[in-house]
């Protein structure tokens, strides 16, 4: 499976904000710059995460992004199925269907072993992404890296 950087992106921006005080707005130009990222690119990562209900959009001089719900209520998931959509990442075709004598009663896509494996595994990867929540994440990079959050704030409050 592959996604777009735009996860990445996101999933540090929103980290971000769960660190900001409440209902303060994050610059999404100073958070492009403070990640060395294409500000307009950023910018529709993180419209993206508007539409999904995930953020919310703070317009005026002091405007940016703010989380729409608390961190312990974002998950992972959440931030990717908004930027990547809700389509299942393997698309079994059925083509066992196509084979000398099949049986046109038989639902291939439902039977076939390969598309059942892989629906397994598409469920246990979302399993675990719909486990780890932004707060989480923040809590142990703030356990891990403590000087990070501070330089994170500091950086992105001097933009507002």
């Amino acid at each position: 499976m592959k996604m777009g950087r735009g996860v990445e992106w996101a999933v540090h921006s929103c980290v971000n904000m769960a660190w900001t005080p409440a209902g303060e707005a994050v610059n999404s130009a100073r958070l492009a710059e403070y990640y060395k990222l294409p500000a307009a690119y950023l910018n529709k990562q993180l419209q993206a995460l508007v539409r999904a209900g995930v953020l919310e959009s703070v317009s005026g001089p002091r405007g940016g992004f703010h989380l729409a719900r608390r961190p312990e209520h974002i998950t992972v998931l959440d931030i990717v199925l908004a930027l990547e959509g809700p389509e299942p990442a393997f698309r079994c075709e059925g083509i066992l269907g196509n084979v000398p004598e099949a049986d046109p009663e038989v639902n291939y896509v439902r039977t076939c072993l390969i598309s059942q494996t892989m629906r397994q595994a598409e469920l246990a990867w979302r399993q675990a992404l719909a486990r780890q929540t932004v707060a989480g994440i923040a809590d142990s990079m703030e356990r891990r890296f403590p000087q990070d959050r501070l330089k994170a704030v500091r950086y992105l409050a001097a933009g507002a």
